[in-house]
C-alpha cells in the first residue's frame, strides 16, 4: 500500500467518503470542448453527414488555435492603443489582420449581425 492511500484512510471519526477514498481515484475536471457547437453548425450545413470522434477533435483543436490567434492578435492591437480592455473593434481588426480575404468578410459581417442581435435583446 502506498503512502498516499495510507493518509486517506485516517480520515478520524467523520462520517460518509471524503472526495478522494473512492479507489484513491482524482476526478478529473471536466474537459471544456466546442464540440457540441461544431456538430450544430455541420448538421445546419449537411443534415445528413456525421462526424467521428476523431475529425471532431481536430475540429476542436482548430478552433481553440483560431480562437488563441485572434485572442493574441486583439490583445496586441489594445495594448498598443494603451487600452485594458477587449472590445468589438479589436476583434473585428483582428479578423482581417489573421482571416484572408472572403472569409474575413464573412467573419466581419456575422460578428457584426452577433453584437448587433446581442446589444437589441438587452
Amino acid at each position: 500500500m502506498s503512502a498516499e492511500h495510507g493518509q486517506q484512510q485516517q480520515s478520524g471519526g467523520r462520517r460518509g467518503r471524503s472526495s478522494g477514498d473512492k479507489k484513491s481515484r482524482k476526478r478529473s475536471r471536466r474537459k471544456e470542448t466546442y464540440s457540441m457547437y461544431i456538430y450544430k453548425v455541420l448538421k445546419q450545413v449537411h443534415p445528413d453527414i456525421g462526424i467521428s470522434s476523431k475529425a471532431m477533435s481536430i475540429m476542436n483543436s482548430f478552433v481553440n488555435d483560431v480562437f488563441e490567434r485572434l485572442a493574441g492578435e486583439a490583445a496586441r492591437l489594445a495594448q498598443y492603443s494603451g487600452r485594458t480592455t477587449l472590445t468589438s473593434r479589436e476583434v473585428q481588426t483582428a479578423v482581417r489582420l489573421l482571416l484572408p480575404g472572403e472569409l474575413a468578410k464573412h467573419a466581419v459581417s456575422e460578428g457584426t449581425k452577433a453584437v448587433t442581435k446581442y446589444t437589441s435583446s438587452k
